[in-house]
């Protein structure tokens, strides 16, 4: 038998859902809390993209109040996916198709700015296949940022849970914010939150369980990897001490 959190991976259990509960639905934040945070590390003329976007209208806002241009959305369910096409067809800045976050061959690698995401890995992580699935989506997401673009994490799990997963899928670097699920004041938004190797510096700065959300922004490093360069100074080297033997025994023929 399948729970309903194990079912998180298929369009079926999404297509159900959407089905039966049209009305717009945010996880998590909505656009106005985290436009300080979203402003913050995304320029509003770089392409974007919104994966698990579902009938949310945090990309609505992205476009009205941000003033965002280029706002792509996905989702693994068609029926949301029609629903919103057709919601938003006046507004030529927001473009949604079905996909799979865990396979988006149909972008071109560095094609986005920006990637968001909230709930989206939560929810692979409740499903089946857990980390092969969240591993397949943090590689993919990497694959179609650009060099240097950021993947805006929005998420219940804290730094012991979420860190080393990201940092064994894909190459990163890290900073993490903080946003209060009540109106009790935590941390400054805008203000990053200590962040040692293993997020034992977040309990430091936070406390013990604080009621938070954490979000994670990851920005996408291209490793230059350096063997071509060692091989050819250590072919030089062997050409030179080769052509100074030469000369050498030469200059040893004439004397």
């Amino acid at each position: 038998m399948t729970t309903s959190s194990q079912a998180y991976g298929e369009p079926w259990y999404w297509d159900n859902r959407y089905t039966n509960e049209p009305g717009p639905f945010d996880w998590y934040q909505k656009y106005l809390t985290l436009a300080p945070i979203i402003t913050l590390y995304v320029p509003s003329n770089h392409p974007l993209l919104v994966v698990g976007s579902g009938n949310s209208a945090f990309s609505e806002g992205m476009v009205v109040d941000g003033g965002y241009t280029d706002v792509v959305n996905i989702d693994i369910s068609s029926v949301v996916i029609d629903a919103m096409k057709t919601k938003y067809r006046d507004y030529p800045q927001l473009k949604y198709m079905k996909m799979d976050v865990r396979d988006m061959s149909d972008f071109q690698s560095e094609s986005f700015g920006a990637v968001i995401d909230k709930g989206t890995l939560d929810s692979i992580l409740c499903g089946s296949n857990s980390k092969q699935n969240a591993t397949k989506m943090l590689e993919e997401i990497w694959r179609v940022l650009k060099d240097k673009g950021v993947y805006v994490l929005v998420t219940y799990g804290a730094p012991p849970y979420r860190l080393r997963l990201l940092r064994e899928s894909c190459s990163w670097t890290i900073k993490l914010h903080v946003i209060e699920k009540s109106e009790h004041p935590v941390w400054e938004l805008t203000k990053p939150v200590p962040l040692n190797n293993d997020g034992s510096s977040v309990e430091e700065a936070l406390g013990r369980n604080p009621d938070v959300h954490y979000i994670y922004i990851c920005t996408k490093v291209i490793k230059l990897f350096l063997m071509p360069t060692i091989v050819l100074c250590l072919w030089s080297i062997e050409y030179v001490t080769h052509q100074q033997g030469v000369t050498n025994l030469i200059d040893n023929l004439i004397s």
